[in-house]
């Protein structure tokens, strides 16, 4: 089986907005750090579920993510077929453009796949 055209237009899936509020405290530097345990894609290959928890941990600059807007755009992906290493790298660039946090780095630990467990990291700024 090929992988060739399953992932041709991932960056420009077009998902929720991700909604933000003001931050007081943008003279502070300060961590915030989120999990959501229950997160669920497609294995573009299978067809099968992937279960993972994602966990984000960001510097807010001037917004902070609100948390609701933020479970709305995890459960978008529960029927989108995803890799990992691409999943990873277009909830950073979605949560970069909706809160232009000073850094931040999604960590996508996905539950075992025949018998391998992946965990993917990304980074911003690079």
């Amino acid at each position: 089986m090929s992988y060739k055209g399953l992932q041709e237009n991932i960056k420009q899936l077009k998902t929720p907005a991700i909604e933000t509020w003001e931050n007081q405290y943008s003279d502070r530097d300060y961590n915030i750090h989120l999990e959501f345990p229950e997160f669920t894609c497609v294995c573009p290959k299978t067809g099968l579920p992937d279960f993972a928890k994602i966990i984000i941990d960001y510097v807010p600059d001037k917004g902070c993510v609100e948390l609701k807007s933020l479970k709305e755009y995890f459960i978008y992906y529960r029927n989108v077929g995803i890799f990992h290493e691409h999943l990873t790298n277009k909830i950073l660039e979605d949560f970069v453009a909706a809160c232009k946090p000073r850094s931040a780095k999604i960590v996508a630990e996905m539950n075992v796949r025949g018998g391998i467990k992946t965990t993917v990291e990304t980074n911003y700024p690079q």
